[in-house]
């Protein structure tokens, strides 16, 4: 029996205006998330994966075309819908951590929890939890330029899923790491969020990523232009050096409105 979809895209597309030309991000583009799992999308720069990954995570609109989070139509929604809809069901990891300089790593973690309502006790047991989870139990009261960028990357892992979300979007979550440092932090990501039964899609150009899909999926030209079958991700990964690529010139989750 198939597992149900958290995220259901149908026939998405995406134009911007330039001056007097339309650039199209994304043409069609058909695409499901199932709960629990964990998706790889690759891609050159400019092929749209960001772009997908901004509009899954309402942080952009779509020109045309749908798309359903845990069922509901966020293409309808307005704004006060959807900032609960992030507030409650979507965690973000992105490539620079945008951890808060001042807070401790515990105070990162609450923050989202204390904005969402829950009680302070509530909250800092289930900070505390959940960087115990990502083995940062010793640092609780290190603040950000204390850590590692491992380190720092594990913190914002615990923060995405504190709230108990149903997805995770992460943009390029080891494109600031070293290898070896990098599949550490895929592989903590990759537990934790099973362990929170929490679907996750990641877009990248890491290939130690990719050795963690279940699914993977390639993007060019605003297009999903091969999608891999059901597979078991690699219990252990061959480390390989990483080019650095440059940023997509659209809209990432590392740099949000």
């Amino acid at each position: 029996m198939e597992t149900p979809a958290i995220v259901q895209v149908t026939k998405l597309e995406k134009t911007y205006r330039l001056g007097n030309l339309t650039v199209s991000a994304l043409r069609g583009v058909d695409f499901t998330l199932q709960q629990a799992e964990f998706v790889v999308i690759t891609g050159p720069s400019g092929s749209g994966k960001t772009t997908l990954l901004n509009i899954i995570g309402t942080l952009d609109k779509p020109s045309a075309g749908m798309v359903t989070i845990d069922g509901e139509d966020i293409t309808s929604m307005k704004d006060g819908q959807l900032t609960k809809l992030r507030r409650h069901k979507i965690g973000f990891i992105f490539q620079f951590h945008n951890l808060i300089p001042v807070l401790t790593a515990l105070e990162n973690v609450e923050l989202p929890l204390l904005t969402a309502g829950i009680k302070p006790k509530a909250a800092r047991e289930r900070a505390s939890l959940m960087l115990e989870r990502v083995g940062l139990k010793e640092r609780l009261s290190h603040l950000p330029d204390e850590l590692s960028g491992g380190e720092q990357q594990r913190v914002a892992i615990a923060r995405a899923l504190a709230n108990h979300p149903k997805i995770i979007l992460a943009d390029e979550p080891t494109g600031d790491l070293d290898t070896k440092t990098g599949s550490e932090v895929v592989q903590i990501m990759y537990e934790a969020a099973k362990r929170e039964n929490a679907s996750v899609l990641v877009v990248t150009h890491d290939p130690v990523v990719e050795d963690r899909a279940e699914k993977l999926f390639e993007m060019r030209d605003g297009m999903i232009t091969r999608a891999s079958q059901q597979r078991t991700p690699r219990e252990s990964y061959r480390l390989r050096a990483i080019e650095p690529v440059p940023p997509e010139p659209a809209r990432s989750l590392s740099q949000p409105n």
